[in-house]
């Protein structure tokens, strides 16, 4: 377990050459990478988010492929289409850039729903259908999406079903005066990112995710995670609650958590401070909700104040 410590400690520190004053925001994503889940970036232009996934890409030594969401983009730009072959007489498919580790989907938000969807297969059976044939991706498969506040205009809100295939939803935020202050004075000279050096192998991601699944997770907490879940779905403020591909996310979370801090077991807090991570783009306020300022944070917030945090032993 100290070894698994180490090396997401070695690979934080890489990352942060590039990206500086976010510490806890790379751990968030590092934890998702961990759990073998799909991570979306949400925050204002120009705060890191693209920088940040090339950072971590390029940390762990993955294949990396950058797909730009505009709105003319289609749905075989992203997975591939077959083109006929005259010398043969045969279709021939031509792989699109889904085919790699880490996708860089940006700005997905800018897109169509059409375009969006074609994400949906992939995201969840790490594999590509093109008629009569279907394609495995290679392991890890992991889409690290960005998006703009939904209210930028050109944007389209993701379906729920898309919405429900990322493990977790991270926000970067603006850095602070001192922090912003390095910026400038390490980017002043130089460009980081480009001198950036793998500090971990695909085996190592691997061996990690491996490690992740037999991290002990006591039934009473089990319990804890459905009924957080459980109390969103009967929520009055709430139009749409958690689904169970959200039980399982924060279940996965909270090992990646326990993991990076060390144990091989999960307590309490490693779910409660991944809450918000796994529901926040999940679950959908009601009108009136959103006409009284009342937010998802602020609802799931009401969720963990009314439910009892269960007392457990090491391997109970």
């Amino acid at each position: 377990m100290n070894n698994n410590l180490e090396l997401v400690e070695k690979i934080v520190n890489n990352v942060e050459k590039v990206i500086i004053g976010k510490r806890s925001e790379i751990y968030n994503i590092m934890k998702g990478v961990i759990a073998d889940g799909h991570i979306l970036i949400e925050d204002v232009p120009g705060v890191g988010k693209t920088t940040l996934i090339k950072a971590i890409t390029k940390s762990l030594n993955l294949t990396f492929s950058r797909i730009q969401f505009t709105p003319d983009l289609l749905p075989s730009d992203i997975i591939g289409v077959s083109i006929y072959n005259a010398k043969n007489g045969d279709f021939e498919f031509r792989k699109g850039p889904i085919f790699a580790n880490v996708i860089l989907a940006d700005e997905i938000n800018r897109t169509s729903p059409k375009t969006q969807s074609a994400l949906l297969e992939v995201m969840e059976e790490k594999q590509v259908s093109e008629g009569v044939n279907t394609y495995m991706l290679q392991r890890p498969f992991i889409v690290m999406a960005t998006q703009n506040p939904i209210e930028y205009e050109g944007t389209f809100p993701l379906p729920e079903a898309q919405l429900d295939r990322f493990m977790i939803k991270v926000k970067i935020g603006y850095p602070s005066e001192t922090d912003e202050v390095s910026i400038l004075n390490i980017y002043r000279e130089e460009e980081p990112l480009e001198s950036l050096t793998a500090v971990a192998t695909r085996e190592d991601i691997m061996e990690l995710q491996k490690v992740v699944r037999k991290v002990h997770i006591n039934n009473d907490l089990n319990k804890y995670i459905i009924s957080i879940i459980n109390a969103t779905r009967h929520n009055k403020s709430l139009a749409l609650g958690g689904s169970t591909r959200a039980s399982l996310a924060l279940q996965r979370i909270s090992q990646a958590t326990a993991l990076i801090k060390g144990r091989d077991y999960v307590i309490p807090e490693d779910v409660k401070e991944n809450v918000k991570l796994v529901l926040s783009h999940r679950i959908i306020p009601t009108s009136s909700a959103r006409a009284n300022k009342n937010d998802s944070d602020a609802i799931i917030s009401d969720v963990l104040r009314a439910i009892p945090v269960p007392k457990v032993m090491k391997y109970d």
